[in-house]
Protein backbone atom coordinates (compact mmCIF):
# COMPACT_ATOMS: atom_id res chain seq x y z
CA UNK A 1 0.00 0.00 0.00
CA UNK A 2 0.94 3.35 -0.80
CA UNK A 3 2.07 5.71 1.95
CA UNK A 4 -0.23 9.31 2.15
CA UNK A 5 2.43 10.67 -0.03
CA UNK A 6 3.02 8.39 -2.08
CA UNK A 7 -0.85 9.10 -3.18
CA UNK A 8 -0.69 12.85 -2.66
CA UNK A 9 2.39 12.27 -5.53
CA UNK A 10 0.13 10.21 -7.62
CA UNK A 11 -2.51 12.24 -7.82
CA UNK A 12 -0.84 15.52 -8.65
CA UNK A 13 1.09 13.19 -11.70
CA UNK A 14 -2.77 12.80 -12.17
CA UNK A 15 -3.39 16.08 -12.40
CA UNK A 16 -0.06 17.16 -14.53
CA UNK A 17 -1.12 14.95 -16.81
CA UNK A 18 -4.76 16.29 -17.04
CA UNK A 19 -2.98 19.93 -17.74
CA UNK A 20 -0.50 18.70 -20.44
CA UNK A 21 -3.09 16.24 -22.39
CA UNK A 22 -5.75 19.20 -21.95
CA UNK A 23 -3.52 21.45 -24.08
CA UNK A 24 -1.72 19.08 -26.34
CA UNK A 25 -4.11 16.19 -27.43
CA UNK A 26 -6.23 17.02 -30.45
CA UNK A 27 -8.73 14.63 -28.74
CA UNK A 28 -9.20 15.90 -25.25
CA UNK A 29 -8.94 19.64 -26.09
CA UNK A 30 -11.78 19.26 -27.58
CA UNK A 31 -14.03 17.23 -25.32
CA UNK A 32 -16.64 19.37 -23.40
CA UNK A 33 -18.70 18.26 -20.15
CA UNK A 34 -21.90 16.80 -22.32
CA UNK A 35 -19.67 14.89 -24.74
CA UNK A 36 -17.87 12.95 -21.62
CA UNK A 37 -20.94 12.27 -20.26
CA UNK A 38 -22.46 9.05 -21.74
CA UNK A 39 -18.64 8.35 -21.24
CA UNK A 40 -18.63 8.50 -17.76
CA UNK A 41 -22.03 6.85 -17.43
CA UNK A 42 -20.41 3.76 -19.66
CA UNK A 43 -17.48 3.97 -17.14
CA UNK A 44 -19.80 3.79 -13.55
CA UNK A 45 -21.65 0.44 -15.48
CA UNK A 46 -18.03 -1.11 -16.04
CA UNK A 47 -17.59 -0.17 -12.51
CA UNK A 48 -20.48 -1.63 -11.36
CA UNK A 49 -20.10 -4.62 -13.18
CA UNK A 50 -16.35 -5.11 -11.62
CA UNK A 51 -17.60 -4.92 -8.31
CA UNK A 52 -20.35 -7.80 -8.82
CA UNK A 53 -17.46 -10.02 -10.48
CA UNK A 54 -15.68 -9.16 -7.29
CA UNK A 55 -12.76 -8.17 -9.44
CA UNK A 56 -10.72 -5.97 -7.12
CA UNK A 57 -7.96 -5.51 -10.41
CA UNK A 58 -10.87 -4.40 -12.41
CA UNK A 59 -12.20 -2.43 -9.79
CA UNK A 60 -9.23 -0.75 -9.51
CA UNK A 61 -8.85 0.08 -13.32
CA UNK A 62 -12.61 1.52 -13.40
CA UNK A 63 -12.04 3.69 -10.69
CA UNK A 64 -9.25 5.47 -12.08
CA UNK A 65 -11.09 5.44 -15.33
CA UNK A 66 -13.73 7.47 -13.02
CA UNK A 67 -11.09 9.47 -11.37
CA UNK A 68 -10.01 10.83 -14.48
CA UNK A 69 -13.56 11.83 -15.55
CA UNK A 70 -14.16 13.92 -12.51
CA UNK A 71 -10.54 15.34 -12.67
CA UNK A 72 -11.32 16.16 -16.53
CA UNK A 73 -14.47 18.02 -15.65
CA UNK A 74 -12.92 20.06 -13.09
CA UNK A 75 -10.24 20.92 -15.47
CA UNK A 76 -13.10 21.91 -18.08
CA UNK A 77 -14.80 23.97 -15.42
CA UNK A 78 -11.35 25.98 -14.18
CA UNK A 79 -10.80 27.15 -17.85
CA UNK A 80 -13.90 29.27 -17.69
CA UNK A 81 -13.03 30.21 -14.22
CA UNK A 82 -16.17 27.97 -12.39
CA UNK A 83 -14.94 25.94 -10.09
CA UNK A 84 -11.27 23.50 -9.85
CA UNK A 85 -10.32 20.31 -8.18
CA UNK A 86 -9.51 22.27 -4.96
CA UNK A 87 -13.30 23.15 -5.11
CA UNK A 88 -14.75 20.32 -5.38
CA UNK A 89 -12.51 18.46 -2.85
CA UNK A 90 -13.25 21.14 -0.79
CA UNK A 91 -17.20 21.06 -1.25
CA UNK A 92 -17.49 17.31 -0.57
CA UNK A 93 -15.31 17.91 2.72
CA UNK A 94 -17.28 20.95 3.83
CA UNK A 95 -21.02 18.70 3.55
CA UNK A 96 -19.55 15.70 4.86
CA UNK A 97 -18.47 17.70 7.86
CA UNK A 98 -21.56 19.76 8.21
CA UNK A 99 -23.51 15.91 7.91
CA UNK A 100 -22.04 14.24 10.13
CA UNK A 101 -22.51 16.59 13.75
CA UNK A 102 -21.88 12.75 15.53
CA UNK A 103 -18.25 12.89 14.57
CA UNK A 104 -17.40 16.70 14.17
CA UNK A 105 -20.18 18.32 16.28
CA UNK A 106 -21.72 17.12 19.58
CA UNK A 107 -25.04 15.51 18.20
CA UNK A 108 -25.01 11.63 19.80
CA UNK A 109 -26.72 8.94 17.72
CA UNK A 110 -27.47 5.45 18.37
CA UNK A 111 -26.49 3.44 15.62
CA UNK A 112 -26.98 3.27 11.50
CA UNK A 113 -30.14 4.56 11.45
CA UNK A 114 -29.94 7.82 13.30
CA UNK A 115 -27.16 9.14 11.16
CA UNK A 116 -29.81 8.57 8.13
CA UNK A 117 -32.46 10.34 9.43
CA UNK A 118 -30.19 12.81 10.46
CA UNK A 119 -28.76 13.07 7.35
CA UNK A 120 -32.06 13.98 5.38
CA UNK A 121 -32.75 16.17 8.25
CA UNK A 122 -29.84 18.20 7.25
CA UNK A 123 -30.34 18.23 4.31
CA UNK A 124 -34.02 20.14 4.33
CA UNK A 125 -31.80 22.52 6.61
CA UNK A 126 -29.69 23.23 3.57
CA UNK A 127 -32.45 24.46 1.53
CA UNK A 128 -33.68 21.70 0.18
CA UNK A 129 -37.70 21.65 -0.71
CA UNK A 130 -38.03 17.84 -0.52
CA UNK A 131 -36.68 14.77 0.85
CA UNK A 132 -36.76 13.01 -2.60
CA UNK A 133 -35.44 16.01 -4.27
CA UNK A 134 -32.18 14.53 -4.45
CA UNK A 135 -33.25 11.61 -6.63
CA UNK A 136 -32.53 12.12 -10.00
CA UNK A 137 -35.12 11.83 -12.70
CA UNK A 138 -32.93 9.53 -15.14
CA UNK A 139 -31.69 7.50 -12.48
CA UNK A 140 -33.26 3.23 -14.15
CA UNK A 141 -36.32 2.75 -12.72
CA UNK A 142 -35.53 -0.08 -10.48
CA UNK A 143 -32.68 2.13 -8.81
CA UNK A 144 -35.10 4.28 -8.93
CA UNK A 145 -37.49 2.96 -6.31
CA UNK A 146 -34.79 1.87 -4.14
CA UNK A 147 -33.97 5.55 -3.52
CA UNK A 148 -37.05 6.98 -2.87
CA UNK A 149 -37.58 4.36 -0.21
CA UNK A 150 -34.34 4.99 1.45
CA UNK A 151 -34.77 8.77 1.47
CA UNK A 152 -38.51 8.52 2.70
CA UNK A 153 -37.77 6.12 5.76
CA UNK A 154 -34.97 8.42 6.55
CA UNK A 155 -37.36 10.50 8.11
CA UNK A 156 -39.73 8.08 9.38
CA UNK A 157 -41.94 7.25 6.73
CA UNK A 158 -41.20 3.16 6.65
CA UNK A 159 -43.05 0.28 7.79
CA UNK A 160 -41.93 -1.46 10.92
CA UNK A 161 -41.27 -4.67 10.53
CA UNK A 162 -40.43 -6.90 7.03
CA UNK A 163 -43.95 -8.85 7.56
CA UNK A 164 -45.62 -6.01 6.77
CA UNK A 165 -44.08 -5.63 3.54
CA UNK A 166 -44.28 -8.95 2.65
CA UNK A 167 -48.11 -8.47 3.48
CA UNK A 168 -48.15 -5.44 0.62
CA UNK A 169 -46.53 -7.23 -1.71
CA UNK A 170 -49.25 -10.13 -1.45
CA UNK A 171 -52.03 -7.22 -1.24
CA UNK A 172 -50.82 -5.57 -4.69
CA UNK A 173 -50.15 -9.04 -6.53
CA UNK A 174 -54.00 -9.55 -5.30
CA UNK A 175 -55.04 -6.20 -7.25
CA UNK A 176 -52.47 -7.21 -10.34
CA UNK A 177 -54.93 -10.01 -10.85
CA UNK A 178 -58.00 -8.34 -10.23
CA UNK A 179 -57.01 -5.61 -13.10
CA UNK A 180 -56.08 -9.06 -15.16
CA UNK A 181 -59.54 -10.72 -14.72
CA UNK A 182 -61.07 -7.11 -16.11
CA UNK A 183 -58.98 -7.07 -19.28
CA UNK A 184 -57.62 -3.15 -18.81
CA UNK A 185 -54.14 -3.31 -20.00
CA UNK A 186 -53.71 0.37 -17.98
CA UNK A 187 -54.58 -1.08 -14.58
CA UNK A 188 -52.64 -3.92 -15.12
CA UNK A 189 -49.60 -1.46 -15.76
CA UNK A 190 -50.20 0.19 -12.70
CA UNK A 191 -50.86 -2.19 -11.07
CA UNK A 192 -47.63 -4.41 -11.72
CA UNK A 193 -45.59 -0.93 -11.20
CA UNK A 194 -47.21 -1.43 -7.85
CA UNK A 195 -46.18 -5.18 -7.02
CA UNK A 196 -42.72 -4.23 -8.55
CA UNK A 197 -42.56 -0.84 -5.63
CA UNK A 198 -43.27 -3.45 -3.45
CA UNK A 199 -40.88 -5.60 -3.68
CA UNK A 200 -38.44 -3.74 -3.99
CA UNK A 201 -39.24 -2.30 -0.44
CA UNK A 202 -39.56 -5.63 0.72
CA UNK A 203 -35.81 -6.80 -0.87
CA UNK A 204 -34.75 -2.98 1.54
CA UNK A 205 -36.37 -4.19 4.76
CA UNK A 206 -34.06 -7.82 3.97
CA UNK A 207 -30.69 -5.91 3.54
CA UNK A 208 -30.70 -6.82 -0.06
CA UNK A 209 -29.87 -4.38 -3.05
CA UNK A 210 -32.60 -4.91 -5.87
CA UNK A 211 -30.74 -3.59 -8.78
CA UNK A 212 -27.58 -6.07 -7.31
CA UNK A 213 -30.10 -9.35 -6.97
CA UNK A 214 -31.44 -8.40 -10.62
CA UNK A 215 -28.28 -8.10 -12.23
CA UNK A 216 -27.00 -11.37 -10.46
CA UNK A 217 -29.68 -13.30 -12.15
CA UNK A 218 -29.56 -11.35 -15.35
CA UNK A 219 -25.62 -12.84 -15.63
CA UNK A 220 -27.31 -16.33 -14.19
CA UNK A 221 -29.91 -16.44 -17.09
CA UNK A 222 -27.46 -15.70 -19.50
CA UNK A 223 -24.77 -17.94 -18.61
CA UNK A 224 -27.29 -20.84 -18.47
CA UNK A 225 -28.82 -19.58 -21.60
CA UNK A 226 -25.13 -19.50 -23.70
CA UNK A 227 -24.53 -23.09 -21.85
CA UNK A 228 -27.74 -24.05 -23.80
CA UNK A 229 -26.98 -22.63 -27.29
CA UNK A 230 -23.93 -24.58 -27.18
CA UNK A 231 -25.08 -27.57 -26.53
CA UNK A 232 -28.07 -27.16 -29.56
CA UNK A 233 -25.15 -26.62 -31.32
CA UNK A 234 -23.04 -29.53 -30.08
CA UNK A 235 -25.88 -31.16 -31.28
CA UNK A 236 -25.86 -29.42 -34.91
CA UNK A 237 -29.40 -28.60 -33.66
CA UNK A 238 -30.91 -24.76 -33.99
CA UNK A 239 -33.06 -23.73 -30.85
CA UNK A 240 -35.68 -23.19 -32.92
CA UNK A 241 -35.95 -27.31 -33.85
CA UNK A 242 -35.38 -28.46 -30.17
CA UNK A 243 -38.59 -29.39 -28.00
CA UNK A 244 -39.20 -27.62 -24.70
CA UNK A 245 -38.65 -31.22 -23.15
CA UNK A 246 -35.10 -31.13 -24.91
CA UNK A 247 -34.00 -27.43 -23.83
CA UNK A 248 -35.40 -28.08 -20.27
CA UNK A 249 -33.02 -30.69 -20.32
CA UNK A 250 -30.07 -28.82 -20.76
CA UNK A 251 -31.13 -25.88 -18.75
CA UNK A 252 -31.44 -28.22 -15.61
CA UNK A 253 -27.44 -29.27 -16.70
CA UNK A 254 -26.90 -25.57 -16.55
CA UNK A 255 -27.75 -25.36 -13.14
CA UNK A 256 -25.73 -28.28 -12.31
CA UNK A 257 -23.10 -26.71 -13.64
CA UNK A 258 -23.19 -23.94 -11.25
Amino acid sequence: MNSRSAQLAAYDRLLTIMDELRTQCPWDKKQTMESLRYLTIEETYELGEAILDNDLEEVKKELGDLLLHIVFYARIASETGDFDMGDVANDICDKLIRRHPHIYGDTKVVGEEEVKANWEKIKLQEGKKSVLEGVPKSLPSLVKANRIQEKVAGVGFDWEEPGQVLDKVHEELGELQEAMALDQPDKVEAELGDVLFSLVNYARFLGINPENALERTNTKFINRFVFLESRAQEAGKKLSEMSLAEMDLHWEAAKKKE
